[in-house]
């Protein structure tokens, strides 16, 4: 079982190229799509939950052509949207029933205990008979994700599921997004670097419609060890370094600047730093800028 994009293309009538070939082989686990705003990300998302269409490429899940038989993708598709509304005067059970009923789940008894579950599941049955008004933002997503789960999806796309969570909520919406990763494809588009770091076996970066760098990210960490250098530096410094060297982060550790550089060899006066996904991704970003 996975998702497989080839050549994937978008173009909006403004002349935006959204997407521009992209080709991803997605197995199934949780794959990382990573990509700063304006990336495509939330276009490819939309396409594959066919929401939208492309001009030009193939997209395929388990044997469905996603552009030819929408609906049969969607009978195996959960998907949560970076913006879902809910209506606030609604109980959360009442709203999952009716989401439930829509989904085709049409026999009460397999329904309610359907319904039941998935509220479990998602650490949201003490609060089942609150109005969905009420609930806070992570317990919103964390019903998000109760609905994406109707039906036993074996396709499950979950689009910034993050942004705005504390760091509690974050927490406990990775414990979820991991435990329901095992047996289906789970596509998780972020700009947070943090989430496919803790989450993801594959991933891929996009940026400016296309596919910069796929593969696992400890892989992907691994090739740019070495070649990782630090330095606490005043903002005067700053400006001299990024005109001699490739600077992909500056970080704030206890008020001080941080830097990041890329090198094959030591700057002056910089000392090893062990490279994570954050190092991994700016890079990425920094030469896909420098060859435009």
């Amino acid at each position: 079982m996975e998702l497989k994009l080839e050549g994937v293309s978008k173009a909006y009538p403004t002349g935006t190229r959204a997407l521009q070939d992209v080709t991803l082989t997605i197995p199934k686990g949780m794959f990382g799509l990573l990509g700063p705003n304006g990336a495509g990300k939330s276009t490819l998302m939309r396409s594959i939950a066919t929401l939208q269409d492309v001009d030009s490429g193939t997209m395929t899940f388990d044997g469905i052509d996603i552009r030819q038989d929408k609906d049969r993708l969607r009978e195996v598709l959960g998907y949560l949207p970076q913006d879902f509304g809910v209506y606030p005067k609604v109980t959360a059970w009442d709203m999952l029933d009716h989401l439930a009923q829509l989904k085709g789940l049409s026999q009460r008894a397999a329904r309610h205990e359907a319904v039941n579950a998935l509220l479990r599941k998602t650490n949201l049955w003490e609060d089942r008979y609150r109005r969905l008004g009420s609930f806070s933002g992570g317990m919103k997503q964390r019903f998000g994700i109760a609905q994406a789960l109707l039906g036993n999806p074996k396709l499950i796309i979950v689009d910034e599921p993050t942004a705005g969570l504390d760091p509690a909520e974050r927490f406990r919406f990775h414990n979820l997004l991991a435990e329901i990763s095992a047996d289906v494809v789970v596509l998780l588009s972020t700009h947070i670097v943090s989430d496919v770091a803790d989450l993801c076996q594959h991933m891929a970066i996009l940026a400016q419609g296309r596919v910069i760098l796929t593969g696992h990210p400890l892989r992907v960490i691994d090739a740019l060890n070495g070649r990782i250098w630090k330095k606490f530096v005043s903002a005067g410094e700053l400006e001299e370094i990024q005109k001699q060297s490739e600077v992909i982060a500056v970080r704030r550790v206890a008020g001080q600047r941080l830097v990041h550089v890329y090198a094959e060899h030591s700057p002056p006066g910089f000392e090893p730093a062990a490279a994570d996904l954050e190092d991994v991704y700016f890079h990425a970003l920094s030469q896909t800028a420098r060859k435009q």
